[in-house]
Protein backbone atom coordinates (compact mmCIF):
# COMPACT_ATOMS: atom_id res chain seq x y z
CA UNK A 1 0.00 0.00 0.00
CA UNK A 2 1.57 3.43 -0.97
CA UNK A 3 1.13 6.75 0.96
CA UNK A 4 -1.71 7.38 -1.24
CA UNK A 5 -3.54 4.62 -0.52
CA UNK A 6 -2.73 4.68 3.27
CA UNK A 7 -4.29 8.11 3.49
CA UNK A 8 -7.47 7.23 1.81
CA UNK A 9 -7.23 4.02 4.08
CA UNK A 10 -8.03 6.61 7.07
CA UNK A 11 -9.95 8.69 5.47
CA UNK A 12 -12.67 6.28 4.93
CA UNK A 13 -12.68 5.65 8.58
CA UNK A 14 -12.61 8.94 10.15
CA UNK A 15 -14.42 11.17 7.87
CA UNK A 16 -18.16 11.42 8.56
CA UNK A 17 -20.70 10.32 5.77
CA UNK A 18 -22.35 13.76 6.29
CA UNK A 19 -19.49 15.34 5.13
CA UNK A 20 -18.80 13.24 2.50
CA UNK A 21 -22.29 13.81 1.13
CA UNK A 22 -22.26 16.99 1.21
CA UNK A 23 -19.64 17.48 -1.18
CA UNK A 24 -21.10 14.90 -3.29
CA UNK A 25 -24.02 17.15 -3.70
CA UNK A 26 -22.07 19.99 -4.91
CA UNK A 27 -19.77 20.35 -8.04
CA UNK A 28 -16.06 21.00 -8.21
CA UNK A 29 -16.32 22.45 -4.74
CA UNK A 30 -14.90 22.31 -1.30
CA UNK A 31 -16.18 22.55 2.04
CA UNK A 32 -15.56 26.33 2.19
CA UNK A 33 -17.76 26.52 -1.02
CA UNK A 34 -20.41 24.42 -0.15
CA UNK A 35 -24.31 25.14 -1.28
CA UNK A 36 -25.49 27.62 1.16
CA UNK A 37 -29.72 26.72 -0.80
CA UNK A 38 -30.58 24.20 2.15
CA UNK A 39 -29.05 26.19 5.21
CA UNK A 40 -30.59 28.46 7.69
CA UNK A 41 -30.21 32.03 7.49
CA UNK A 42 -27.78 32.17 10.11
CA UNK A 43 -25.18 29.56 8.89
CA UNK A 44 -25.61 31.72 5.42
CA UNK A 45 -24.64 35.25 7.27
CA UNK A 46 -21.75 33.69 9.27
CA UNK A 47 -20.27 32.01 6.06
CA UNK A 48 -20.74 35.24 3.86
CA UNK A 49 -18.90 37.52 6.95
CA UNK A 50 -15.46 34.57 6.75
CA UNK A 51 -15.39 34.78 2.75
CA UNK A 52 -15.36 38.45 3.02
CA UNK A 53 -12.25 38.96 5.53
CA UNK A 54 -8.75 39.91 3.97
CA UNK A 55 -6.81 36.83 2.97
CA UNK A 56 -4.76 35.79 6.55
CA UNK A 57 -1.68 33.96 4.11
CA UNK A 58 0.57 36.52 2.31
CA UNK A 59 1.70 35.13 -1.51
CA UNK A 60 5.07 33.02 0.47
CA UNK A 61 2.74 31.24 2.55
CA UNK A 62 0.40 30.78 -0.04
CA UNK A 63 3.14 29.55 -2.29
CA UNK A 64 4.63 27.10 0.67
CA UNK A 65 1.14 25.74 1.50
CA UNK A 66 0.63 24.87 -1.69
CA UNK A 67 4.11 23.14 -2.91
CA UNK A 68 3.43 21.12 0.28
CA UNK A 69 -0.18 20.20 -0.17
CA UNK A 70 0.83 18.74 -3.68
CA UNK A 71 3.89 17.14 -1.97
CA UNK A 72 1.19 14.87 0.68
CA UNK A 73 -1.64 14.93 -1.96
CA UNK A 74 -0.34 14.64 -5.41
CA UNK A 75 -1.99 13.79 -8.83
CA UNK A 76 -2.33 10.40 -9.91
CA UNK A 77 -3.59 7.84 -12.42
CA UNK A 78 -6.72 8.31 -10.30
CA UNK A 79 -7.76 11.94 -9.82
CA UNK A 80 -6.22 15.57 -9.61
CA UNK A 81 -3.71 16.91 -6.76
CA UNK A 82 -4.07 19.08 -4.25
CA UNK A 83 -4.48 22.06 -5.67
CA UNK A 84 -6.57 20.90 -8.40
CA UNK A 85 -8.86 20.20 -5.61
CA UNK A 86 -8.31 23.38 -3.99
CA UNK A 87 -6.74 22.73 -1.06
CA UNK A 88 -4.92 25.79 -0.40
CA UNK A 89 -8.15 27.81 -0.48
CA UNK A 90 -9.84 25.52 1.43
CA UNK A 91 -6.99 25.88 4.14
CA UNK A 92 -7.71 29.87 4.05
CA UNK A 93 -11.01 29.46 4.67
CA UNK A 94 -10.12 27.05 7.36
CA UNK A 95 -7.81 29.44 9.44
CA UNK A 96 -10.60 32.47 9.16
CA UNK A 97 -12.77 30.17 10.16
CA UNK A 98 -11.35 28.83 13.24
CA UNK A 99 -8.54 31.09 13.67
CA UNK A 100 -7.13 29.00 16.86
CA UNK A 101 -5.07 27.88 13.52
CA UNK A 102 -3.64 31.10 13.03
CA UNK A 103 -0.76 31.48 14.96
CA UNK A 104 0.22 27.48 14.73
CA UNK A 105 -0.20 27.93 10.74
CA UNK A 106 1.96 30.85 10.56
CA UNK A 107 4.59 29.89 13.18
CA UNK A 108 5.37 26.50 11.33
CA UNK A 109 5.79 28.15 7.34
CA UNK A 110 8.07 30.20 9.11
CA UNK A 111 9.88 27.78 10.68
CA UNK A 112 10.06 25.88 7.68
CA UNK A 113 11.62 28.69 5.41
CA UNK A 114 13.98 29.09 8.45
CA UNK A 115 15.24 25.43 8.34
CA UNK A 116 15.58 25.68 5.19
CA UNK A 117 17.73 28.72 5.08
CA UNK A 118 20.19 26.99 7.37
CA UNK A 119 20.26 23.68 5.33
CA UNK A 120 20.55 25.09 1.97
CA UNK A 121 20.45 28.81 2.68
CA UNK A 122 17.05 29.36 0.04
CA UNK A 123 13.68 29.32 1.08
CA UNK A 124 11.39 26.19 1.15
CA UNK A 125 9.96 27.32 -2.45
CA UNK A 126 13.36 27.80 -3.99
CA UNK A 127 14.36 24.47 -3.30
CA UNK A 128 14.87 21.78 -6.25
CA UNK A 129 11.91 18.96 -5.93
CA UNK A 130 14.34 16.21 -4.28
CA UNK A 131 15.33 18.87 -1.83
CA UNK A 132 11.66 19.66 -0.28
CA UNK A 133 11.15 16.23 -0.31
CA UNK A 134 13.95 15.81 1.78
CA UNK A 135 12.77 18.53 4.43
CA UNK A 136 9.39 16.86 4.35
CA UNK A 137 10.92 13.15 5.16
CA UNK A 138 12.56 15.21 8.16
CA UNK A 139 9.17 16.09 9.79
CA UNK A 140 6.50 13.60 8.36
CA UNK A 141 7.29 10.76 10.42
CA UNK A 142 7.43 11.52 14.04
CA UNK A 143 8.87 8.61 15.17
CA UNK A 144 12.16 9.15 13.25
CA UNK A 145 12.31 12.73 13.80
CA UNK A 146 15.06 14.63 15.54
CA UNK A 147 13.94 16.27 18.85
CA UNK A 148 15.69 19.74 17.15
CA UNK A 149 12.86 19.67 14.21
CA UNK A 150 9.79 19.05 16.53
CA UNK A 151 8.35 22.30 15.82
CA UNK A 152 7.96 21.22 12.17
CA UNK A 153 6.79 17.81 13.08
CA UNK A 154 3.83 19.87 14.67
CA UNK A 155 3.63 21.92 12.13
CA UNK A 156 3.61 19.03 9.47
CA UNK A 157 0.73 17.27 11.36
CA UNK A 158 -1.72 19.91 10.89
CA UNK A 159 -1.04 20.78 7.73
CA UNK A 160 -1.20 17.28 7.10
CA UNK A 161 -4.47 17.08 8.44
CA UNK A 162 -5.93 20.28 6.65
CA UNK A 163 -4.74 18.68 3.11
CA UNK A 164 -6.20 15.53 3.44
CA UNK A 165 -9.57 17.26 4.96
CA UNK A 166 -9.66 19.50 2.21
CA UNK A 167 -9.06 17.33 -0.55
CA UNK A 168 -11.50 14.38 0.92
CA UNK A 169 -14.76 16.88 0.90
CA UNK A 170 -13.74 18.26 -2.33
CA UNK A 171 -15.20 16.79 -5.37
CA UNK A 172 -12.26 15.24 -6.92
CA UNK A 173 -11.22 13.44 -3.31
CA UNK A 174 -14.92 12.09 -3.08
CA UNK A 175 -14.72 10.06 -6.54
CA UNK A 176 -11.24 9.13 -5.50
CA UNK A 177 -13.08 7.16 -2.30
CA UNK A 178 -15.47 5.86 -4.52
CA UNK A 179 -18.41 7.21 -2.57
CA UNK A 180 -21.80 7.86 -4.18
CA UNK A 181 -24.06 8.91 -1.13
CA UNK A 182 -27.08 7.41 -0.42
CA UNK A 183 -27.89 5.43 -3.78
CA UNK A 184 -29.98 3.14 -3.97
CA UNK A 185 -28.95 -0.57 -4.94
CA UNK A 186 -29.62 -2.16 -8.56
CA UNK A 187 -31.40 -5.46 -8.29
CA UNK A 188 -30.85 -7.65 -11.43
CA UNK A 189 -33.47 -10.54 -9.56
CA UNK A 190 -32.62 -13.93 -8.32
CA UNK A 191 -30.12 -15.51 -10.55
CA UNK A 192 -30.46 -17.95 -13.35
CA UNK A 193 -29.16 -20.46 -11.66
CA UNK A 194 -31.02 -20.24 -8.73
CA UNK A 195 -34.22 -20.30 -10.12
CA UNK A 196 -33.43 -23.63 -11.97
CA UNK A 197 -32.77 -25.02 -9.00
CA UNK A 198 -36.07 -24.29 -7.82
CA UNK A 199 -38.03 -25.05 -11.13
CA UNK A 200 -39.23 -21.50 -11.63
CA UNK A 201 -37.91 -18.54 -14.17
CA UNK A 202 -39.12 -14.94 -14.75
CA UNK A 203 -42.26 -14.66 -16.79
CA UNK A 204 -41.94 -12.44 -20.25
CA UNK A 205 -43.73 -9.49 -18.63
CA UNK A 206 -41.98 -9.96 -15.16
CA UNK A 207 -38.78 -9.38 -17.08
CA UNK A 208 -39.88 -6.00 -18.87
CA UNK A 209 -41.68 -4.66 -15.69
CA UNK A 210 -39.33 -5.70 -13.38
CA UNK A 211 -35.73 -6.35 -14.26
CA UNK A 212 -32.86 -3.77 -15.51
CA UNK A 213 -30.05 -4.91 -17.18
Amino acid sequence: MDRRDSIKALVLGTVSAGVLLEACKNTNTTVSEVNMDDRMQEEKDYLVKVKAQPDFFDAQEMAIITVLADIIMPKDAVSGSATDAKVPEFIEFIVKDMPDHQVPMRGGLRWLDLHCYKKHEKAFVDLTKPQQLEIVDEIAYPNKAKPEVAQGVSFFNKIRDLVTTGFYTSEIGVKDLGYMGNVPNQWNGVPDEVLKQHGLAYTEKELKECISY
